[in-house]
């Protein structure tokens, strides 16, 4: 995004044909929708589509999660008034695991993103992984653990993976523990005051590289250790359901 773009992007008044896709809808008064959805070039918005349950509106059929639209909104506020909507390329339908996993992503983004705050790199790679867990390449895990990686480093909530606290380099053959303050520091005796890993599975999530099956395993845990702080111990609705059915 240009920087004229990101200093008149408080001052919008009119939004026109901006890549978009609903993370969430629910009701508002008897024939609207509020929407949670994430732009390209804006963010996280909250969006009013009035009328879009009567029958005939133009909206019908097209605010579903997980299809990429092309849309248009005005207004100054905090909530824009959406103005239309275009079908924009095209996701492999979700089904099953697949849909659970695309259901918790659009929690992450709703729950982690600040509203009005560009990720443009966040967007492409949320569009890519919904792409991976339609056809399960890379495996689901793999695409799941990336995503949440992209998304804690987008946010500013990821250490430093090559690099220890005090600054020593991470080296594979050590086991490290994650301070939430200051970052990895290397132990001796695993302890219960926060997840620990091989140095090498450090060194993978620097590189994004989740290849390995102890790698997958381990950064599981401590990725989801990080999110679960930074939503101040808030459970997520999607996860609580994927571990009562033990998916995911």
């Amino acid at each position: 995004m240009s920087a004229q773009r990101r200093a008149c992007r408080a001052h919008d008044h009119r939004v026109d044909q901006q890549p978009a896709l609903v993370l969430h809808a629910y009701p508002w008064r008897e024939t609207s929708l509020i929407l949670e959805a994430f732009t390209r070039d804006y963010g996280r918005l909250t969006l009013v589509a009035r009328g879009a349950k009567r029958p005939a509106s133009q909206f019908r059929g097209l605010l579903s999660p997980f299809a990429p639209l092309l849309m248009s909104w005005s207004g100054r506020g905090d909530i824009k008034t959406l103005t239309r909507v275009e079908w924009w390329g095209g996701v492999a339908p979700l089904r099953g695991d697949a849909l659970f996993a695309g259901f918790y992503l659009n929690e992450l983004l709703v729950r982690l993103l600040a509203r009005g705050d560009p990720h443009e790199r966040l967007f492409a790679r949320y569009l890519e992984t919904l792409g991976a867990l339609a056809h399960e390449v890379p495996p689901p895990e793999a695409a799941l653990r990336g995503f949440e990686l992209a998304l804690l480093r987008e946010t500013g909530h990821a250490p430093a993976f090559d690099q220890c606290a005090d600054g020593a380099p991470v080296r594979a053959e050590y086991v490290y523990r994650l301070d939430l303050q200051r970052g990895l520091v290397r132990v001796q005796v695993a302890d219960d005051a926060s997840p620990v890993i091989s140095g090498r599975t450090a060194l993978a999530l620097a590189r994004a590289d989740f290849n390995q099956p102890e790698v997958l395993a381990e950064s599981k845990r401590l990725l989801r250790y990080l999110i679960g702080y930074h939503l101040n111990g808030q459970p997520l609705n999607t996860r609580r359901i994927l571990q009562d059915l033990n998916r995911l």
